[in-house]
């Protein structure tokens, strides 16, 4: 069972900054890889980024390449989402997701466990 959590969202103005943290609860953190998706109202969710079990290697969505960055502290079972020049684009509920696939998926169905998600708005 993993159980996950994140944090770090709120209100932001473009081109400004947010951390998201997402914190699992699971005995081998580093047997998963670890995903974040986003949902905005209206829409589908969405595939932003995605690390490998050992964080060497990420995967991202191309409307996020080169603003956000996924990494991962297997130390603390926490895998964090940096994103940079935010745009109103990017407004969404953004969940962290973990999988025993191989990290290059971006397809929800390839993730077993979600967190409930964090609000994350970014305002013109």
């Amino acid at each position: 069972q993993v159980q996950l959590v994140e944090s770090g969202g709120g209100l932001v103005q473009a081109g400004g900054s947010l951390r998201l943290s997402c914190a699992a609860s699971v005995r081998t953190f580093s047997g998963y890889a670890m995903g974040w998706f986003r949902q905005a109202p209206g829409k589908e969710r969405e595939f932003v980024a995605a690390i490998r079990q050992s964080g060497g290697s990420t995967f991202y969505a191309n409307s996020v390449k080169g603003r956000f960055t996924i990494s991962r502290d297997n130390a603390k079972n926490t895998v964090y989402l940096q994103m940079n020049s935010l745009k109103p684009e990017d407004t969404a509920v953004y969940y962290c997701a973990a999988s025993t696939l191989y990290y290059r998926h971006s397809t929800a169905a390839s993730y077993g466990y979600w967190g409930q998600g964090t609000q994350v708005t970014v305002s013109s």
